[in-house]
């Protein structure tokens, strides 16, 4: 069939194409989910804060 012999030729061709489907799925999936959270974002901003303030004082 197609110089296809044995088992690991077919199943390497079957798991290359099952993974590059999963991999389209998951990032449909999380395609604009947001990589910062409102708390990080509140952190960082009281870290500038603080870092502006430490630069006043040098």
């Amino acid at each position: 069939m197609l110089g296809l012999e044995g088992i690991a030729v077919p199943l390497g061709f079957i798991l290359t194409i099952a993974s590059t489907i999963m991999c389209i799925v998951y990032g449909i999936l999380n395609w604009n989910k947001g990589y910062v959270s409102d708390e990080e974002i509140c952190l960082e901003q009281k870290w500038k804060i603080e870092e502006e303030k430490v630069q006043e004082t040098l």
